[in-house]
Order: structure tokens, then sequence, then C-alpha cells
């Protein structure tokens, strides 16, 4: 039988969290004592679950949080997929296969324009600038598929980080001169002056609609219109750091005030 009053995590997330009994991630099944597993059993919603069994849970009936946390995790295809699907702002990007990709490319999409590992980069590793076709010829080399988005000219992007709807903090990340990129692992600088309500607000209906329940989600504005470039499940903590915040210290704050 369930109990919806059991607040069990497997991840560390929550481990000062009064209200949680934080059982770790064991690889195998087996490695968790007989009381836990039961316990396990017993909770009608598992936190941090862990990739190892979410969809274990999922496929029992059992509710895990947060939701869309693992099987999107520095997956672009997925993401993009989800934002399309979805209808939501997010710059032109599509995916090439197979053969004559450059011709393609180069049809769809005007130099300069972005191309990226497709999974697993993070900290601005893996995105490249497309300025010609020799950028193009050497990116292809090695990516299969290759993933690529228009270029948005902007010098600034807001990271805007949500925890169960609500936007937890927020700051601008600020290109240095001469870089394309505005990840702050990239020498980008954070800046907490200005940060627009409407941004805070398309964040919040971007994570309400692709049910993350975690996330920091990149948001820029060009165009006059918002964007969303990326979702980031495992996100930096410099821009906590740097405002003097603990991240979890939010979560205890969040579990005593009943908000998860």
């Amino acid at each position: 039988m369930k109990d919806k009053g059991l607040h069990v995590s497997l991840g560390k997330r929550l481990r000062f969290c009064p209200s949680f009994t934080c059982l770790g991630v064991m690889v195998n099944w087996d490695d968790y004592a007989p009381e836990a597993q039961e316990t396990i059993r017993r909770a009608h919603e598992v936190y941090y679950s862990s990739p190892f069994y979410e969809d274990l849970f999922r496929s029992l009936g059992k509710r895990v949080f947060p939701r869309n946390y693992y099987r999107f995790v520095g997956n672009k295809i997925r993401q993009t997929n989800l934002f399309q699907y979805l209808g939501i702002s997010h710059p032109r990007t599509r995916l090439y296969y197979g053969r004559n990709r450059a011709e393609r490319i180069c049809r769809d999409f005007e130099f300069p324009f972005i191309a990226k590992n497709p999974v697993g980069s993070s900290k601005g590793l893996g995105v490249w600038l497309m300025q010609g076709e020799e950028d193009l010829a050497d990116y292809l080399e090695g990516h299969l598929p290759a993933y690529i988005q228009e270029y948005l000219s902007i010098e600034r992007d807001l990271r805007v980080v949500l925890i169960g709807g609500e936007v937890v903090h927020a700051y601008w990340r600020v290109q240095k001169p001469g870089e394309f990129r505005n990840n702050v692992f990239q020498g980008a600088s954070i800046s907490y002056e200005g940060i627009p309500r409407d941004g805070l607000e398309f964040a919040r209906d971007v994570a309400r609609r692709c049910r993350f329940d975690e996330v920091g989600l990149d948001v820029c504005c060009a165009h006059e219109r918002y964007y969303v470039l990326e979702a980031n499940m495992v996100f930096g903590l410099e821009g906590f750091k740097q405002a003097g915040l603990e991240i979890y210290e939010i979560f205890e704050r969040m579990d005593l005030e009943g908000r998860l």
C-alpha cells in the first residue's frame, strides 16, 4: 500500500530537508537493505529517483519528482523536440542525418549559424559558431547527427532557476569581449541588475508547459521576443555563490514551508 505522506528521496538534493528520508542511489536494487526497499515500495512519490530507477517507478504507476529531468538532462535533441512540439519560442533548429548534409544545411541556414554537440556537452563546450564552409566541414567530420541552430546576435542571456514552478534565482550572463557564448565557464560575467519580470514570467511558462520541476533555463531576448535556448538540469552554482545563496538551504526552506 502506497503512503502519500511518506517523503522519500534517492538523490542527495534533499539530504538536509527534515521531511525527507534520503536513501542514496544504489546502482543495484539488491544493494538497498530490505527496510529501504520496503520504504521505497510504500512511497507514493520518489524524489530524485536517478536514471537507474525513474522508468521502473513510472512503469509501476509511482510518481517521481522532478518530472522530465533525467530524460532531458544534456539531451538537446529531446529538448528541441519538446519545445517545438509545444510551440515554445526557441531558435530555429534542425537535425541532419544521411548524405549531402553540408549542402542541405547551407540551403536551410545562412552563415553565421550555431552547431552543437546534440548530447552530453555542458559549460559552453561543444558549441561552435559556423562562419563559413570550412568551419562546417570540420564540424560535420565528427558529428552525426548534425545539430544546427540559427545564430541570435545577443550580448547576454538570462539564467532562470526554477524549483516546483517557482523562480528561486535569476541572473544575467554577460559575454566577455570576443566571445559568442554566454557561459560563466567561458568567461561570462554575472549581473543581477534589471532582471525583467516578463523574462521571468516567460521562464515560468516554459517550465510549467514542459513539466520541468527543477531546471535552469537559459532565456534571451532577440527580435523583440523571448527565446528559451536550453534547459539545464545540472546547472552551475556560481551565480548562487556570488549572490550569497546556498541551493541546499533553498530546498530546506521550501521543505519547511511545505512547498516541495
